[in-house]
Formats: structure tokens, sequence, C-alpha cells
């Protein structure tokens, strides 16, 4: 069972609109959490079901997430400062097997902020492909750029980038032939069509899923899903289960 701790927060950037980060000082998390893995927070009084925020970055006492506002408790998050305390539970979850070899981490939208982990994991051997709504929307970028051999960025109305999806440059690269794995993060669509490319090119792919949830460690069910061994149907809890599964596994 994971442990909460009282998280003293020592840093919060606004990286656009709507998405912050923050860091904050836990030893303990920091040292066991893996890429793919996240956190749930707990944001303020009154709001009784935590937010679950994935893990951007954990290391030398520090953990960093990026989330997006979308409702009062994010909102709330938003607004936290220097020297004040967050309640955090975690790590939570099962992240990336990230095997030896090159790979191809692909992040959309505010999915990309578990991918820099990733990267960092396997820092040299990894090819980001990043995919926005637009300029305005693009994060991370920089960070991409210091650790991966190449960074590929996308934006749907073209105004950053190439023009159109994550799905074009993740075809051309794989037609390669010289990658080991894909790991992915972000909407739904765009993981199913990462899932089809790379079963199209016998390439191995992980996803990351995400789902509401109510407890974040696989008691409630809320964020059950579809998902199929050996042909057989099955729900699966994506906060326990998951958040990571292999491609061919998810009922898409």
């Amino acid at each position: 069972m994971p442990d909460v701790y009282d998280c003293v927060v020592v840093s919060n950037k606004r990286l656009s609109d709507t998405v912050f980060s923050i860091v904050v000082l836990c030893a303990e998390i920091a040292e066991a959490a893996r890429a793919g893995q996240f956190v749930s927070i707990s944001c303020g009084a009154g709001r009784i079901l935590r937010r679950p925020v994935s893990i951007c970055r954990a290391g030398n006492g520090e953990l960093e997430f990026i989330f997006e506002i979308k409702g009062d408790g994010t909102r709330w998050l938003s607004e936290r400062i220097p020297g004040q305390k967050l309640d955090i539970l975690g790590p939570l979850g099962k992240g990336f097997d990230l095997p030896g070899g090159r790979l191809i981490l692909v992040g959309g939208g505010i999915g990309a902020p578990p991918m820099l982990f990733a990267a960092n994991t396997v820092k040299g051997a990894a090819t980001a492909i990043l995919g926005f709504r637009s300029a305005a929307n693009v994060i991370l970028f920089n960070e991409f750029k210091e650790i991966c051999e190449n960074v590929v960025l996308t934006t749907d109305d073209g105004s950053l980038g190439q023009h159109g999806f994550v799905t074009g440059p993740l075809e051309d690269l794989l037609k390669n032939g010289i990658y080991k794995a894909v790991a992915a993060c972000g909407p739904r669509p765009m993981l199913s069509a990462v899932a089809a490319i790379c079963a199209r090119y016998g390439t191995q792919c992980q996803v990351s899923l995400e789902e509401r949830m109510g407890c974040g460690i696989g008691a409630c069910t809320v964020c059950a899903c579809a998902t199929k061994t050996d042909g057989a149907g099955r729900m699966s809890r994506v906060c326990k289960d998951g958040p990571v599964f292999d491609a061919q596994d998810v009922v898409w």
C-alpha cells in the first residue's frame, strides 16, 4: 500500500494558460517513482476525492508533476505557493517497462509530461514525438531536446512544427525498422491510432491510459477499462493494473 506524505511546495510555474508545473520535496516518492506512475493529491478541504496527476520528474529528493486546470480542485492546486504543503499519496500504478535499444516516445498534450520522465530514464536512446493543438499549448519542448536524440513537434493547426498529428512522423520513423519499441501517453483517439500503426509494423507498444478515478488504489473500480488477455475479455483498473498497458491488450 502506498503511503501518504506531507510535501512542501518548492515551486509553482505556469507553463501555458491552463497548465502548471509544481515541484515538491518528497524524498520517499522521488526515490520509489518510475516513469508512467502517478500521484494522487488532496486538493483542499471539502473535496473528498483526490486528483490523480502523472509524474514528470523524480530525483534528488524532489518530485515534479504537471497538470491542467479542469475544475475547482485543479484550480485550487494551481494556486499553491512555495512553503505550503500538499497531501500526496504515491507513487501509484504500474509504469512503463522500457526495454534497451532505441525507443520512440509519443506525448500528446498533457500526456507529454510522463514521457519526459521516460526520456530521462533512457537518456539519449529515445526520439520524442510531441503533439499539441497549437503553438500556445506547447510545453516541455526544450526539456525534451536536452535529453532526446531527436524531437519532432506537431501541432493540429500548423502554427509550430509540423502541421498534423503525431501519427504521420511515427509511421515515417517506424519505416526505418531501427526502433525497438514505442511508449505513448495522450488522448485515447491518439493512443488508439498509435497502437494501430505499431501493430502494422510489428513494433512493441505500451500506452498510458487516462480515466476518471475515485480512490486511485484499485478499490472502487471507477476507472475500469476493457482489456483482453490471451483473447479473453476482462475489465482492468487503470489506477492499479495500469495506467500503462501493452497496447495489444487494450480493447480500443
